[in-house]
Parts: structure tokens; C-alpha cells; sequence
């Protein structure tokens, strides 16, 4: 019964810590069902993510600090958007005054309710890293991982090699999290699989409700292929490295 008690308690601090992206889901849903007045449906979600995202931090539930991170991750979102966009991957075929080459603004958000995501569970969950990598490995690591998902239009695709140099490089690392008083552990190369995979089931939903449409998706919606997992757990992966760079440096600020 304690294990499905901690498993219960488990499930209920993700649930909390995706907050922003449930919001983001229930706006993409309540806007496809019930068009809203004076603004297309993309400028709306735009509007409701400022205000979330406003409310996030004015609530105490980000700190600044992480506001930061998330906004980073939202340009990067963005760029990898604008890119993606431009090269067919997918479209926005809606109209939009919040459009930018075809890409609407609250798509930004998307990425960086990722990033909110970690911060959330970080601090929930009172997350702790054993063994992490050197600095000068983790940085050169994330940018080539970032910088493939646009040369490999271009270029060999070179996603399984960073697979496995990801699991070279955090061959020995270890997430500690604490649930209910008890600590637990998980190699970090299982979590960045598990949350890229959760993030497939959420990306199906999102397509369900028009977040954006892939090529096959045009006639109707059908199931995003599950070789995107690989793509979403990469990228997952660039956005764990911001959050834990930021949280390492943090702790080792002095106190004033």
C-alpha cells in the first residue's frame, strides 16, 4: 500500500508541476470548440499565455530566476519554430495577427512550458543531481543537439549518435528525488526518456485541438509518429541542461 500511496503522491506533484501546460491545453481545446470574439484563436492564446505566465510569477510559483530560463527557452522555441516553419515540417494554417513568417508567438510558449515543467518539479520534488557532468561537456553536448534539428535539412541527421553520446556522457549520473520524506533515485538517461515520451502523448493532443498540423495531418488529424519521440526527448534534454546549469550555479552563489 506505501508504494501505491508514494506512486499516488508521485503522480500528483507531476500533475501540479504542469500546470502551464494544462493551461495551454485547455485554452487550445476551449478555443477550437468555442471561438472567441474580436481576436483570431492564435492572438487568444497568445493573451492567455502572457497572462498565465504573469500570474505564474506575481503567485510566487516561478521565481524570477527561472523566468529567465523559461524566457530563454521560449526563443529558442521560437527560432526552431520559425526555421521548422519555413523548411515544411509543419504549418499554423490559422490567421493570426500574432503571426511572424507564418509562426504564431504563443508557439514559444509551447517550449518554454517545458522549461516551466522542470522548475516546477525541481522544487516540488526537491530534486538533487549525483555525478553531473563537467560543464565543458554539457554545454558543447546541448548546443550540437540544438543546432542538428536544423543542419540536418541540410546535412546527415546525426540524432543517434547524440543519443548515444548522451548516454556516454550521463553514463554515471543519477537524479535524486524525495516523495512524502523518502529519497529516490533515477538514472537521468530513464528521465529524459520518460519525459520525451510523455511529451509525444501531449504533442497528439495538442495536433488534436489545432495547436499546429504536420503534413499528414491536413486532410485529418491521425497520430503523430512515434519516431518524434527521439526528437522531443533530444530537445528535452537541451531544456533539462539550462534548468540544471542554472540550478548548479545557483547553489553555488554565495549566500549574502
Amino acid at each position: 500500500m506505501r508504494g501505491i500511496t508514494q506512486l499516488v503522491r508521485f503522480g500528483w506533484e507531476q500533475a501540479l508541476s504542469c500546470l502551464f501546460p494544462v493551461v495551454i491545453f485547455a485554452s487550445l481545446a476551449i478555443t477550437q470548440i468555442i471561438p472567441l470574439p474580436l481576436l483570431p484563436r492564435y492572438d487568444w492564446l497568445l493573451i492567455i499565455c502572457l497572462l498565465m505566465q504573469w500570474w505564474m510569477v506575481r503567485s510566487g510559483l516561478e521565481t524570477r530566476d527561472e523566468l529567465k530560463v523559461i524566457t530563454l527557452f521560449h526563443l529558442i522555441g521560437l527560432a526552431l519554430e520559425l526555421f521548422k516553419v519555413h523548411m515544411g515540417s509543419w504549418s499554423y494554417p490559422d490567421e493570426g495577427y500574432s503571426k511572424i513568417f507564418g509562426v504564431p508567438l504563443y508557439s514559444g510558449f509551447m517550449y518554454a512550458s517545458v522549461a516551466s515543467y522542470l522548475c516546477q518539479a525541481w522544487r516540488r520534488l526537491d530534486v538533487d543531481l549525483v555525478k553531473w557532468p563537467p560543464f565543458i561537456a554539457v554545454v558543447p553536448l546541448a548546443a550540437a543537439i540544438y543546432l542538428n534539428f536544423f543542419t540536418h535539412h541540410f546535412w546527415v541527421d546525426i540524432r543517434w549518435w547524440l543519443s548515444a553520446l548522451v548516454i556516454i556522457v550521463f553514463w554515471k549520473s543519477w537524479v535524486i528525488y524525495e516523495i512524502n520524506g523518502t529519497r529516490y533515485r533515477m538514472p537521468i538517461a530513464l528521465s529524459f526518456v520518460l519525459i520525451g515520451f510523455f511529451i509525444w502523448i501531449a504533442e497528439n493532443i495538442a495536433t488534436f485541438f489545432g495547436a499546429w498540423e504536420y503534413p499528414n495531418q491536413t486532410d485529418s488529424w491521425s497520430l503523430v509518429h512515434l519516431g518524434k519521440v527521439s526528437s522531443w526527448l533530444l530537445l528535452v534534454i537541451v531544456s533539462f541542461l539550462i534548468v540544471a546549469t542554472l540550478k548548479q550555479v545557483k547553489r553555488k552563489l554565495p549566500v549574502e
